[in-house]
C-alpha cells in the first residue's frame, strides 16, 4: 500500500472510529413524511422572509422548499422554474405567482401525481 493511500485508509478508520462519521440530513415534509437529502442539490439558508431553503433532484424534476418553518413538496417542476425562484428579487412572491397551487392551477402539486421515490 502506497504512502497515500494508507494516509486516506487511516484518516476513515479514525472518523469511523470517533463516530464522526457524516450522517445525511433528514427533513420533515408536510403531506409526505421524512426525506433524506442525500439525492438533492440543496441550498444553503436563503436571505428571504418566506422562502428558507430549497433542495432539488433534477432526475425526478422534485422540490422540496422550507417556508418559513414548514417543508412541502412539489412534483414534475423543471428546472428553469427552479432556477428563476432561486433568482428572484423576491422569492416568496415569485414562490406565490409561479409555484404554488393557487398560482399554478395546482400544475406542480404532488397530489395528483407519482411522487418519486429516492
Amino acid at each position: 500500500m502506497d504512502c497515500l493511500a494508507a494516509v486516506g485508509l487511516a484518516l476513515i478508520l479514525l472518523a469511523t472510529a470517533s463516530g464522526s462519521a457524516v450522517a445525511a440530513e433528514t427533513v420533515d415534509v408536510k403531506y409526505r413524511g421524512p426525506v433524506d437529502l442525500d439525492k438533492f442539490e440543496c441550498t444553503g439558508e436563503l436571505d428571504s422572509s418566506v422562502v428558507k431553503r430549497v433542495c432539488y433532484n433534477a432526475e425526478h424534476s422534485y422540490m422540496l422548499i422550507r417556508l418559513k418553518q414548514t417543508w412541502y413538496h412539489y412534483c414534475e417542476l423543471d428546472q428553469g422554474t427552479v432556477s428563476a425562484l432561486l433568482a428572484a428579487e423576491s422569492k416568496g412572491r415569485f414562490y406565490n405567482a409561479s409555484i404554488k397551487d393557487a398560482g399554478t392551477g395546482g400544475k406542480f402539486s404532488c397530489g395528483d401525481k407519482a411522487v418519486p421515490e429516492l
